[in-house]
């Protein structure tokens, strides 16, 4: 039996990863994780519990503390942290401000990559995981993995139309460039491109385009396996 396809879509915030990767999921029948959710869960729990985000020691000490649960379904995904629904709130600028520091600390990203790897390891049809780690940390023996790239003013008006709290498009592309420094710096799993990642630029393709594109390169591996 032909074991199930393992898709890992890397980048950094506002090329498309999340929008793609639900699309992809859903046209190919497979599940759907947004890993940085979760990172984004764990920030949203440390904020609303008093934990310093820029004390390694503190956050290391809370991080099994949260229960955090990812739904898999690319039509419908949701993520809860102790049961409430944490969509909204984990997407605000205070949360994005805060996500690098909380996901550099080892002991987050350790507890987080087990439960990423174990929703793979049980997605019996396939899965799209997406992230910044996925191809070259999380799931490095992924049957395909892309990187998708994008200028930081395209990336800046993405994600500016996804985070709530209307935040400029100045701030939102500084911010970006801030994470993006910070999350290809840490010495824990960086944001870097794997060596046998697929890289697409998604600066001037269409959303539906960059469907088209990750869904070929799945279709053409699987042809091949």
């Amino acid at each position: 039996m032909e074991s199930p396809v393992i898709v890992a879509i890397d980048g950094p915030s506002g090329t498309g990863k999340s929008s793609t990767s639900k699309a992809v999921a859903a046209e190919l029948g497979l599940s759907y994780l947004d890993t940085g959710a979760q990172y984004r869960a764990i920030t949203w729990w440390m904020l609303s519990n008093g934990i310093d985000v820029e004390d390694p020691d503190e956050i290391a000490l809370a991080a099994t503390k949260p229960v955090i649960i990812s739904g898999t379904d690319p039509k419908a995904p949701t993520i809860t942290v102790d049961g409430a629904d944490a969509s909204a709130p984990i997407r605000t600028p205070e949360v994005t401000a805060a996500v690098s520091a909380v996901s550099a600390v080892p002991e987050v990203r350790r507890r987080l990559v087990d439960a990423q790897r174990c929703a793979a390891a049980h997605a019996a049809q396939g899965i799209v995981v997406e992230g910044r780690d996925i191809g070259t940390t999380v799931l490095p023996d992924a049957t395909l993995k892309i990187f998708l790239t994008a200028s930081a003013e395209a990336r800046a008006a993405r994600r500016n139309g996804e985070l709530k709290g209307g935040q400029s498009m100045a701030a939102t592309q500084e911010a970006l460039v801030r994470r993006d420094a910070a999350d290809s710096g840490r010495k824990t799993s960086p944001l870097i491109k794997a060596d046998d990642a697929v890289e697409v630029d998604t600066t001037g393709l269409s959303l539906d385009q960059v469907i088209e594109c990750v869904v070929t390169l799945i279709e053409e591996k699987r042809a091949v396996r």
